[in-house]
């Protein structure tokens, strides 16, 4: 498969008549910017002993957007041409029409990079993912035995962003994403299990594809599907459930990391509206949003309306001091932007989104949580879950869990679920360990029917009285 070269980005638009254009759209409103974009993705899946997927995709567009006061009138198109972005004014302004708006300033641009601008898509010959893949299931199958089934994919993708700002300030990203996944299925005595293992970010295809990483990912999701295979059903009740480190941080990003953007507390729709400055989370509790970590998933040099991403602290010592904004938000509330205003692709207009979110680390050794567990479950991976972003409510499936009675880590149990709601569970945090880490490197978040890649993290944690949901008593 063969891919043309990657060039800086052109377009038949020209940048003074395209600022003209915008600043027209922006007339009597109070923001507004245009949005170019243009991505190249390919993504491979190896499966059951063979290619099962190739795929490989390019687009590119604009989004115009005027904006004033709640109202926000947005175009976009495939075409980059000025035709296309004298329609795209039309429309826009539809949500501008009375004018009568003074425009914000724009952000302060940034000239720092947290990733490479390298074309991971190029990286490395066709032929060698393809081999590597190969690779991979070979290894997986001779590792153990009971092995079945092995599905391992290699994705990559770079998306190069230009925005350009009513005052007539231009900013330019290039955005690599990388990402290895492999999932075995077991067998034994006509019971299967499975695990899954993996890792990404915004760095090059090299590491992926490095023997030691993938071996890496394979043995680990071999031992999952293998604790999994000799798990006892989960019990049920009302319990205390201990966290593991990293990317149970997931729990934290649905059931109260939505809760914290900015346009759900506007709107009086999130379970922490109008609490700024109170306690909502146990003593020693801090949650922050940082798109600033280099090479992360989440990561962003500035966000899609320009804004330069940021480290926002969101709950500190368990009071709440912040939430993640975009400009159209921060406005309306009378605070700052945040560098969380993202969307997709230019094919969808910015809202208030998370990067990483984590719950930083305390001062307890893991251990010591684990041996003060008197009768609960040790909860170590998670898979899909449901949140309910007006009140925190919250439905998770473990993939990988233990019983633990009296301090002592029993036998893995399957079939998990924890239940409750946000707001609650971060009051009946009980200890904080010291082990702070972050996901792999394999999140996406959905809002609004759009989807990023977003990171998180957080410390082992101790929370008192879920829900556990399972077929036990």
């Amino acid at each position: 498969m063969q891919h043309p070269p990657f060039r800086p980005f052109e377009t038949a638009l020209d940048r003074d008549r395209a600022l003209l254009l915008l600043q027209a759209a922006t007339l009597g409103a109070e923001d507004g910017e245009l949005f170019l974009e243009r991505r190249r993705s390919e993504m491979l899946s190896f499966d059951d002993g063979r290619l099962r997927t190739a795929s490989y995709d390019a687009s590119e567009g604009f989004g115009l957007r005027a904006v004033r006061g709640e109202a926000s009138g947005y175009a976009h198109s495939s075409d980059i041409s000025e035709a296309a972005v004298k329609r795209a004014v039309e429309t826009a302004r539809l949500a501008v029409a009375e004018g009568g708006g003074t425009l914000a300033l724009g952000p302060q641009p940034t000239n720092r990079r947290l990733y490479t601008d390298a074309d991971p898509l190029a990286e490395a010959p066709f032929a060698l993912k393809i081999d590597t893949l190969r690779e991979i299931d070979a290894f997986a199958r001779e590792l153990d035995p009971r092995v079945v089934q092995v599905t391992a994919s290699l994705a990559a993708s770079l998306q190069e962003v230009v925005i350009l700002r009513p005052d007539g300030t231009l900013l330019s990203d290039i955005r690599p994403m990388t990402r290895l996944n492999v999932s075995v299925i077991v067998e034994e005595n006509g019971h299967r299990e499975s695990g899954s293992d993996g890792g990404g970010g915004r760095t090059g295809l090299a590491g992926r594809i490095e023997r030691s990483s993938w071996e890496a990912s394979t043995r680990e999701a071999l031992r999952i599907a293998l604790v999994n295979l000799e798990a006892e059903p989960a019990p049920a009740g009302t319990m205390d459930v201990v966290l593991g480190p990293g990317w149970p941080g997931i729990l934290l990003h649905e059931a109260v990391g939505h809760g914290l953007e900015g346009d759900f507390n506007r709107k009086g729709s999130s379970a922490f509206a109008g609490l700024m400055g109170q306690q909502v989370a146990a003593k020693g509790v801090t949650v922050i949003d940082d798109g600033t970590i280099p090479d992360r998933r989440g990561s962003i040099s500035f966000d899609d309306e320009g804004t330069p991403s940021n480290r926002t602290v969101l709950i500190e010592d368990g009071v709440l001091v912040g939430y993640m904004q975009d400009r159209q938000n921060a406005r309306l509330m009378g605070l700052s932007p945040t560098g969380n205003g993202r969307r997709e692709s230019h094919a969808h207009p910015p809202m208030p989104r998370m990067t990483n979110t984590c719950m930083l680390g305390g001062d307890t050794a893991p251990a010591d949580i684990l041996a003060g567990l008197k009768d609960g479950i040790y909860a170590v991976g998670f898979g899909g879950g449901q949140v309910d972003i007006t009140n925190g409510k919250f439905v998770f499936s473990c993939t990988e869990a233990y019983r633990v009675k009296n301090g002592k880590v029993g036998a893995p149990v399957k079939g998990a679920t924890l239940i409750g709601d946000g707001p609650a569970a971060m009051k009946q945090i009980r200890a904080i360990g010291n082990d702070m880490a972050l996901d792999p490197g394999i999140g996406n978040c959905g809002k609004a029917g759009q989807w990023v890649p977003v990171g998180v993290g957080q410390p082992t944690l101790l929370i008192g009285g879920l829900t556990v949901g399972g077929a036990g008593a």
